[in-house]
């Protein structure tokens, strides 16, 4: 009885797993092997042109004469011709098979040899262990989980100061801008689902804020970072603060399952998606660009540090869009500077792109 029921369990969990794969969209199939289609040309072109080049070169080798080169040549076209028909052919029959039963089909029977036991189920049941390997069962297998990204983002840059609104900052919002470049991955955090995924990476921010008012930053005799009023007419006014940021954020939203027999792989093209995280990381540089005009004569100014600007940051950070276009958020929980007579953050809205 205990053998009996055993294998009752295992015919089981065996017919749902195929009822599971005989439930997969069968559109998608059909766009993969119409995709297919498109490689097979450009495959088999690219192998006649490599068959010409070898044959070319016993030639100028004097291997062959040039009628023999010739002949080698028809040859070599004449089946490349027939394979791109054959092999068009066959996938215009399974397109046709799955169109006019709507993928309900019956799975060919494979050479057991040539299936891939890798990842297989292994079931244990009173002490006895019984295998079903994905190919023989029909267990689907699912394509790589991390992917990776070059982010570049750009927007404008303002500053949350404590007892002002956005509209009362002393910086110009036009010319506060920052820009960001970076690399990232992107894994999925469940096997057979791709809804949810960990992005994860590092950036380089360049964060400009341009002072109002003929306005610039000094340190006080109290220690304090604050703004004073120039003593020379200002053209600009600039604080810049570079960082290297490490970017954590969990991404939400659908993507497109294409599958091709029992594989399944997971796109995000043409796909809504949304991110909410955080980063932290190290102020790599501080510095105040000043241009002014003294006694009728243009003058420049760089001043590096000496600001007491923070040297670690950390903030929150979000993004949500199409593809890889993207509307971008971040705003710094730390202080711009360790110690001001007022604590001003940094806050960016702006564009980004996941390349």
């Amino acid at each position: 009885m205990k053998t009996i029921s055993t294998y009752l369990v295992v015919l089981l969990i065996s017919f749902i797993a195929n009822t599971m794969v005989a439930q997969d969209n069968y559109k998608d199939k059909i766009e993969t092997l119409k995709e297919q289609k498109e490689k097979i040309t450009l495959e088999e072109k690219e192998a006649l042109k490599n068959e010409v080049e070898a044959i070319n070169k016993r030639s100028d080798k004097g291997e062959i004469s040039a009628d023999e080169a010739n002949k080698l040549k028809e040859d070599a076209a004449r089946k490349r011709a027939l394979n791109i028909e054959n092999r068009l052919a066959i996938i215009d029959n399974e397109i046709a098979l799955l169109e006019r039963n709507k993928g309900e089909v019956l799975n060919d029977q494979k050479d057991d040899k040539s299936r891939d036991d890798e990842d297989g189920l292994v079931i244990r049941i009173d002490g006895d262990e019984w295998e079903i390997t994905d190919n023989k069962y029909g267990w689907p297998k699912y394509g790589r989980r991390t992917y990776s990204d070059l982010i570049i983002a750009f927007g404008l840059n303002n500053a949350i100061i404590e007892g002002q609104s956005l509209n009362d900052t002393p910086y110009k919002v036009w010319g506060s801008r920052f820009f960001e470049m970076g690399w990232a991955w992107r894994t999925r955090v469940f096997k057979n689902t791709n809804a949810v995924r960990f992005h994860y990476g590092f950036s380089f921010q360049f964060n400009g804020l341009k002072s109002k008012d003929n306005l610039y930053y000094v340190v006080n005799d109290q220690g304090e970072t604050v703004q004073e009023e120039f003593p020379f007419n200002l053209s600009k006014s600039k604080l810049k603060l570079d960082n290297l940021v490490f970017p954590i954020h969990f991404e939400f939203g659908p993507s497109r399952t294409r599958t091709s027999g029992n594989y399944v792989k997971y796109s995000l093209r043409h796909q809504f998606r949304i991110g909410l995280g955080g980063y932290g990381g190290f102020n790599l540089g501080t510095r105040q660009k000043l241009k002014y005009n003294e006694n009728g004569s243009n003058q420049k100014l760089k001043i590096k540090g000496g600001l007491n600007s923070n040297p670690f940051i950390y903030g929150l950070s979000a993004y949500m869009g199409v593809d890889c276009f993207l509307l971008y958020v971040k705003y710094d929980l730390n202080p711009i500077f360790k110690s001001p007579s007022v604590e001003q953050r940094n806050i960016s809205m702006g564009l980004r792109f996941d390349i």
